[in-house]
C-alpha cells in the first residue's frame, strides 16, 4: 500500500466547504422562489435540517445538494438559476445545475423528479413538491415524505440518515404504522439496528 504525503488538518477548509454548500443551496432556493418555481430540499441536507431542530450535535455534514422538482418546471428553473450562475446539464441520466461554467458534478445541484421513480427498481416514486414546509432559508421536504424517500432508496447512507432521525427522537416505533406497507420492514430494521 502506498501513502501520499498529507498536509495538516485544516478546520478552516472544512468550514469553508460547509459554507459553500449552504451558500449554493440558499442561492438556488432564493432564485427559484423569486421565479415562483416550486422545489424542496431533499437528501442529506433535508435530514440535517430536521435533525438540527432537535440537536445540533447530531447534524451530519452532507456535500450533495439535492432538490425535488417537477419535470414540467425544469425549463423555468433553468431560466431562474442561470442569472445566479447555475448551468443545466444532464450527466448519466441525472439533471443537474452546475455552479459556474466549469463547475463539477460533485458541486452541482442534483435534481430528483417529483412523482417519478429515481430508479426503476425502487418500490415507490418520489413524492410531489407539495409535500414540503418552510425551513429557515429554504423549503424542505416534510418529515414523512423524507422518511419515505430514504427508506425507498435504502442505501447505506440512507439507513444512516434514518438512524440519525431516530437518534434525534424524530422517529420511533410508531413509524412502522406511518410508512407505506412495503417500507415497514426497512423501517423496523433501522429501529432494530440503531448502531448500524
Amino acid at each position: 500500500m502506498t501513502t501520499s504525503q498529507l498536509g495538516p488538518f485544516n478546520l478552516e477548509k472544512v468550514f469553508g466547504a460547509m459554507n459553500q454548500i449552504s451558500e449554493r443551496m440558499i442561492r438556488a432556493a432564493t432564485a427559484l422562489e423569486a421565479a415562483g418555481v416550486p422545489y424542496a430540499v431533499i437528501g442529506g441536507n433535508a435530514v440535517a435540517n430536521w435533525v438540527s431542530r432537535v440537536d445540533d450535535a447530531l447534524v451530519r455534514f452532507t456535500k450533495d445538494v439535492d432538490l425535488l422538482m417537477r419535470l414540467e418546471d425544469l425549463d423555468a428553473a433553468e431560466a431562474a438559476l442561470a442569472p445566479v450562475g447555475f448551468h443545466r446539464r444532464k450527466t448519466l441520466g441525472i439533471t443537474a445545475f452546475h455552479d459556474g461554467t466549469g463547475g463539477k458534478f460533485a458541486d452541482a445541484i442534483h435534481i430528483i423528479l417529483a412523482g417519478q421513480k429515481v430508479r426503476p427498481q425502487y418500490l415507490l416514486p418520489a413524492p410531489d413538491v407539495d409535500e414540503r414546509e418552510r425551513g429557515n432559508d429554504y423549503f424542505v421536504l416534510t418529515l414523512d415524505a423524507l422518511v419515505r424517500m430514504k427508506l425507498t432508496s435504502n442505501r447505506d447512507h440512507d439507513r444512516t440518515h434514518i438512524r440519525d432521525l431516530i437518534a434525534a427522537g424524530l422517529i420511533d416505533e410508531t413509524w412502522t404504522t406511518r410508512v407505506p406497507p412495503e417500507l415497514v420492514e426497512r423501517m423496523q430494521y433501522c429501529l432494530d439496528t440503531p448502531d448500524g
